[in-house]
């Protein structure tokens, strides 16, 4: 059995508006306190504090004032210090912002829950099935979930053998949205994390290797037909005494020496 990458661990410095979203209240306070002492975090404290914002809800409170500590501590915040500066400590309150609604979704937050958080958020917000979410929240969960839909009879929905059944063995979270004697089931499974493709140029089959040469194209719109007279660089292998004296008219460029020349001709 392959073993799972090991996570990097998780710092101040290199959390993202992605990884924030693995962390809890707790270790907001962990981070400042084991980062409190470095220079360039001090220098940046404010871009710390957006990305935190934008996983978690951070309030200001009265340390001294216990009757607002417990009112925080009662809405499900964490309460403790933070020093922003050498000169500055701050108390927070500090809370997860919840994923509840099909709105909270967003391309940072979806790798970060289960199919069966998922269920739950769509079950919370349907009504119409699938059809019914806007594209923008279809695109954001696509890009972490492998999503299939199927609408069937009741009766027939849990049939022995059938697709319901199939994907449930494959490891799928099933939503079921009743539609009269007609439900419509929503599948959904974490999408694993591909690598991202390589951009391919001049890739005209997936079998054939691209090397870094260019690729000459024929070009048959100009290609003049079989009948047509090709004029170009006379071949001297080609040149004869009964045309000589067409390849040389045909380099010429001005209309009245092909005049003249024509003149003599017929005087002759």
């Amino acid at each position: 059995m392959s073993q799972q990458p090991e996570k990097k661990t998780i710092t101040l410095k290199t959390l993202t508006k992605s990884s924030v979203w693995d962390i809890q209240e707790n270790d907001i306070f962990r981070l400042y306190e084991s980062a409190e002492k470095d220079a360039e975090v001090k220098e940046n404290i404010r871009h710390y504090i957006d990305i935190i914002r934008s996983a978690f809800t951070i309030e200001e409170v009265n340390a001294e004032s216990k009757l607002e500590v417990k009112k925080y501590e009662n809405l499900g915040y964490k309460v403790g210090q933070v020093k922003l500066d050498d000169t500055q400590k701050v108390t927070w309150a500090i809370k997860k912002r919840p994923i509840s609604r099909v709105t909270d979704l967003t391309y940072e937050n979806i790798r970060h829950i289960s199919a069966a958080k998922l269920v739950e958020v769509l079950d919370r917000n349907f009504g119409g099935g699938w059809d019914s979410l806007s594209q923008s929240i279809k695109d954001i969960i696509e890009s972490g979930f492998d999503i299939s839909t199927t609408t069937l009879p009741k009766d027939r929905l849990h049939k022995k053998g059938g697709l319901y059944e199939k994907k449930v063995a494959d490891g799928y979270d099933v939503l079921e949205v009743s539609k009269g004697s007609w439900v419509e089931a929503i599948f959904a499974k974490v999408k694993p994390e591909a690598e991202k493709p390589r951009m391919k140029f001049n890739s005209y089959s997936d079998d054939e290797e691209n090397d870094d040469e260019d690729v000459e194209i024929e070009d048959t719109y100009n290609k003049p037909d079989e009948d047509d007279v090709e004029i170009g660089e006379p071949n001297d292998d080609d040149i004869t005494e009964d045309n000589y004296s067409t390849m040389m008219d045909l380099g010429s460029s001005d209309p009245d020496e092909e005049a003249e020349g024509l003149a003599d001709y017929v005087e002759d």
